[in-house]
C-alpha cells in the first residue's frame, strides 16, 4: 500500500509539471513571443481558462502528501519553510500578473504586470527544478527526521549545504530551459501568426539547451548520488522510464522542426513524465534522502500512515481523481483548437 501512495503523489506531481508547466513556459516566454498589446494577450488569453485550474493540482498532491506521508510532510514543510514561502509568493505574483494588467488601461499599468508575471514565471520554474535536485542530493536529516536548510551556504554540495549550491542551480536551468520549451510548444499549439511563429522558433533553440543541461545533470547526479542505479541494475524494466524520456527528447526535435506543434508538445509532455518517473523510480524506496547519514533517510515505509487510513483513502482518493479527471477532459475538449482574440478578456 506505501509503495501504491507513492506512486500516486509521484502521478500527481506529473500532472502538475505538465499541465501547470505550460502556464509556466507561457509566462516565461511571455515578453519573448509577444511583442504588442494584442499578441500579449492572445498568449493570456491561450492559457486563460485553465491555469488556476492547474494549479490546483500541486494543492492536491500537497494534501495527499499529508494523508499519506505525514512524517514526510512534517519535515519537508519546516526544512524548506523559506523556499515555500518564496513559491508562494511567486505563485501569487503570477495569478497577480495576470488578473490585474486589464484593471487600468494605461500601458505603464500593462507593462508592470507583465513583467510581474514573467519575473514570477522564472522564478519558479527555476525553484521547482532546484526543489527537485534537493530531493536527488538529499537534505541534513537528523535522528528525529527533521531538517533545516538556509538559502545558501558555500554553493557546494555537502552534508550541510544550502537550498543553492552549484547542483540545485543547475537543476534549477533545466527546470527552466524544459518548462520554457513546453510552454514554447503549447503556444505553438494554441496560436497563430507572429507568436506561434516566434513559439516555434523558441522551441526548436531551447530544446538544445534541454538536451545539454540533461545530460550534465545526469553526469552530476550519478556523481553525487551514484546508488540511484542500483534500482535499475536490479529491476531492468524501470529503463522504460528513460526511455520514455529520451524519446520525448527526440521528438521534440523532430516535430519542432517539422512544425508539428500538438505532437511536439505531447513529446515535451512524455519528457516530463519519463525524467520525474526516473528520478522517483531510481530514489525508491526513498522519498527523502539524507546528506547527513543514510540511517536516516525517509522512506515510503517510516514515513507512512497506518494501512488502514491507506487503504481507505485510496478508496476516496480513486472517487476524487475521477471527477477530477473527468472535468479537465471536458476543460479542455472546450477548450480545443486555436486562440481567437475578443475585446473582452485579458
Amino acid at each position: 500500500m506505501e509503495t501504491l501512495w507513492f506512486c500516486v503523489v509521484a502521478f500527481m506531481l506529473a500532472m502538475y509539471t505538465i499541465l501547470d508547466g505550460f502556464d509556466l513556459g507561457a509566462g516565461i516566454l511571455h515578453l519573448l513571443v509577444a511583442k504588442n498589446d494584442d499578441e500579449r494577450r492572445t498568449v493570456l488569453n491561450a492559457i486563460g481558462p485553465v491555469w488556476d485550474g492547474n494549479e490546483v493540482w500541486i494543492l492536491a498532491a500537497g494534501g495527499t502528501l499529508f494523508f499519506a506521508f505525514p512524517l514526510l510532510y512534517a519535515s519537508s514543510f519546516s526544512g524548506f519553510y523559506l523556499p515555500l514561502m518564496i513559491v508562494l509568493w511567486l505563485l501569487m505574483m503570477r495569478g497577480l500578473g495576470i488578473e490585474l494588467r486589464h484593471h487600468v488601461n494605461h500601458p505603464m499599468w500593462k507593462t508592470f504586470w507583465d513583467g510581474v508575471f514573467a519575473i514570477g514565471s522564472i522564478l519558479l520554474a527555476i525553484f521547482l527544478g532546484a526543489a527537485l535536485g534537493n530531493v536527488v542530493r538529499g537534505v541534513p536529516l537528523n535522528e528525529q527526521g527533521y531538517f533545516f536548510e538556509p538559502l545558501w551556504t558555500s554553493f557546494t554540495v555537502q552534508p550541510e549545504a544550502g537550498i543553492l549550491d552549484w547542483f540545485t542551480v543547475m537543476m534549477g536551468l533545466v527546470g527552466l530551459f524544459t518548462l520554457a520549451t513546453h510552454g514554447a510548444n503549447y503556444l505553438g499549439m494554441k496560436t497563430e501568426g507572429a507568436v506561434q511563429q516566434r513559439s516555434q522558433q523558441i522551441a526548436s533553440r531551447s530544446v538544445w539547451g534541454v538536451l545539454i543541461l540533461a545530460v550534465a545533470t545526469l553526469i552530476a547526479a550519478s556523481s553525487i548520488r551514484p546508488e540511484i542505479w542500483s534500482n535499475y541494475s536490479e529491476h531492468w524494466w524501470g529503463w522504460i522510464f528513460p526511455l520514455i524520456a529520451a524519446a520525448g527528447l527526440v521528438g521534440m526535435i523532430y516535430f519542432n522542426r517539422k512544425r508539428q506543434d500538438t505532437r511536439a508538445f505531447l513529446a515535451s509532455s512524455a519528457f516530463i513524465v519519463g525524467m520525474l518517473a526516473s528520478t522517483a523510480f531510481g530514489l525508491f524506496p526513498n522519498v527523502l534522502p539524507a546528506s547527513t547519514d543514510p540511517e536516516f533517510n525517509l522512506t515510503v515505509y517510516n514515513t507512512a500512515a497506518s494501512g488502514y487510513g491507506l487503504g481507505v483513502g485510496i478508496v476516496w482518493w480513486t472517487i476524487g481523481i475521477i471527477i477530477a479527471l473527468g472535468y479537465f477532459t471536458y476543460l479542455f475538449y472546450a477548450f480545443r483548437g486555436k486562440i481567437k482574440l475578443h475585446a473582452e478578456g485579458y
